[in-house]
């Protein structure tokens, strides 16, 4: 059958996986019957909730007589790592844009790695129903996009669909019949080249890693598409590093292949097709699995350095071992480096006391997401604040810098604009009307700069404006930047916080806990509303006498206390502060000295 393996790249919310699910039902993926998720492709319960893609995922459908490879990818730069590998099992990739939005930074982000790897684009302008949506704009950004990122003829020279993946159609056409997505099934099928690894199925086998899982009933399995040769099950494979050394030799136990939203055995694999091989125990991510006569790795794409670095430690406050069950440095441990095997944006190093652990990547929302997993796991744990990794270069110390694109309303525009390039160091680039009374802002901003910054943002904004950001470039270091102004209200007792103590402690500051919640010395119960931390005592009762009058009875009225989400939580605290993460609370808390330690800053502040 003949074949086309193609990605599909869009910025978050722009309707890629809710597209997918469409292409897979018209295809006749599934029975007529067939109970099927809404946004199937994401599997993930994160994935789910947040409604984004986290995790690059293959699937496959029919069109025509011929095999359509699809490879759902990451929307986020977070999880950039599964994008650059994925690129490279593809022949053509899909460029999904929101009519209304036009193209994004992540969509930049993304597409510039497909236009540098050579793949020639198919653009869908998505969401052309909507009211707002204003499709020849979005068309001339597109264009403008891939003009700045150094496409070449062939890839500007692009063909365009128009259409709206929720209800299922797409037309050559602005106004075309708007019936079904028979117009993309045949252009990718026109447009996206066979791939030209069936010229090789001659030759020895050579299959480049690309994803790495594991399946509770196989074990250990690595997907990638096969380079040359065939391959059937029984068969004994070699495993190469990337510098060309031989990691194992092995037996394939299972070949699978994808159909629709599962994987199904076959006999054999060919050259070009997308598969998923079973029977290692050492091979991981950018290896080559090859015949036993090759001695060669396949290049495999290099991956963007991290930029933000994270310790997780031992969770050491009273409430320990409360929650979870995971609780030592030797679990927390194998949980990580078991993570950094999986995903290659990821480096675990051990710290001198052994007792917590470097963790570095990509950004804050990739570090949120595996916390998250971790303590759904049962895991307790703390965690530092971000600290942006640096580079030395002919003695000159870099620092990362983002690109923020930001969508607010106008009145909120000039507040923005100060905070950015005032304290925050950034560079304003590029500032327009986008419709609608609101404002396009584009800055350059060093990472460490936007560190605890989008709590602010949606203050500043009431809640209305858009903050998307992606890594742009290495900058020689800009100089200090300041932190959080405001102190912090610590408790200085142990015991469950009482309701008349946090009424009278209200106008000291805003309270990140409520009445009957279990607090210990040295834990942040709120936020000073000067810039100095402020012990407290939230234990405090109302002293009881028989004297009653109607001035000294006032009933107690608490406002709302503020909730930080994981991300929030781990953005706000300081350098001398931690995140106590538990399957069922995330405190904040003033990091506990040890009393040597505590004696000489005594000694140093006097």
């Amino acid at each position: 059958m003949d074949l086309r393996n193609i990605a599909i790249i869009a910025h978050v919310d722009h309707g890629k996986t809710t597209l997918v699910d469409e292409l897979l039902k018209q295809s006749g993926a599934f029975r007529d019957n067939q109970a099927v998720a809404e946004r199937a492709m994401d599997s993930n319960d994160i994935e789910r909730e947040r409604g984004i893609t986290i995790l690059a995922k293959c699937t496959s459908l029919e069109w025509g007589g011929k095999r359509i490879n699809i490879v759902d990818t990451p929307g986020h730069a977070d999880f950039g790592g599964e994008v650059e590998r994925i690129l490279s099992m593809v022949d053509g990739v899909v460029l999904l844009v929101d009519a209304a939005e036009g193209p994004m930074p992540q969509t930049k982000f993304v597409t510039s790695k497909a236009l540098a790897l050579g793949l020639r684009p198919i653009v869908v302008l998505n969401k052309v129903d909507k009211p707002d949506a204003e499709p020849d704009r979005a068309l001339d950004e597109v264009f403008d996009l891939f003009a700045n990122l150094g496409a070449n003829d062939e890839q500007l020279d692009f063909p365009v669909l128009y259409a709206s993946g929720r209800s299922g159609w797409a037309d050559t056409e602005l106004d075309g019949p708007r019936k079904d997505l028979s117009a993309l099934y045949d252009l990718i099928v026109r447009h996206v080249p066979e791939p030209k690894q069936v010229a090789h199925r001659a030759e020895p086998f050579r299959m480049l890693a690309t994803t790495l899982s594991a399946d509770p009933f196989i074990g250990r399995i690595l997907t990638g598409r096969v380079e040359s040769g065939t391959l059937k099950v029984g068969e004994t494979l070699k495993a190469l590093s990337r510098d060309g050394e031989r990691i194992e030799q092995f037996r394939v136990t299972k070949i699978l292949a994808f159909r629709g939203l599962s994987q199904q055995p076959i006999d054999a694999a060919e050259a070009g097709d997308i598969v998923t091989l079973a029977g290692m125990s050492k091979a991981t991510v950018a290896d080559t699995l090859c015949a036993l006569e090759i001695d060669v790795p396949l290049p495999a794409q290099p991956i963007d350095p991290p930029t933000i670095s994270v310790t997780f430690g031992i969770n050491d406050s009273p409430l320990a071992g409360k929650d979870g069950n995971k609780v030592q440095s030797r679990v927390i441990r194998e949980r990580l480096m078991k993570e950094a095997e999986v995903n290659v944006a990821i480096k675990v190093t051990d710290t001198p006391g052994g007792e917590a652990f470097e963790v570095a990547g990509r950004g804050e929302l990739q570090m949120g997401v595996l916390i998250e997993n971790m303590r759904r796991e049962g895991f307790e744990l703390s965690i530092s604040r971000p600290r942006v990794l640096f580079r030395e270069e002919n003695g000159e110390r870099l620092e990362p810098i983002e690109e923020v694109t930001i969508d607010v309303d106008d009145e909120y525009s000039g507040a923005v604009i100060e905070k950015l390039t005032g304290a925050r160091k950034g560079d304003l680039v590029e500032m327009k009307p986008a419709g609608a009374g609101k404002t396009r802002i584009i800055a350059h901003v060093p990472s460490r700069g936007l560190i605890g910054y989008h709590g602010e943002f949606l203050t500043d904004t009431r809640g209305t404006g858009v903050l998307n950001r992606v890594f742009h470039e290495w900058a020689p270091h800009k100089g200090p930047i300041q932190g959080r102004r405001a102190g912090v209200l610590i408790s200085m007792e142990n015991g469950v916080s009482v309701g008349y103590a946090l009424w009278n402690l209200e106008e000291r500051g805003r309270l990140f806990i409520g009445a009957q919640e279990q607090v210990y010395e040295g834990m942040i119960i709120g936020e000073h509303s000067r810039d100095n931390d402020l012990e407290v005592n939230p234990l405090k009762g109302k002293k009881l006498t028989n004297v009653r009058a109607s001035g000294t009875d006032e009933a107690v009225r608490l406002t709302t206390p503020v909730r930080f989400s994981l991300e929030e939580a781990i953005a706000y605290i300081d350098d001398d502060e931690l995140v106590e993460v538990t399957p069922k609370s995330i405190r904040l808390r003033k990091r506990f000295l040890d009393p040597h330690e505590r004696k000489r800053q005594a000694k140093a502040a006097s």
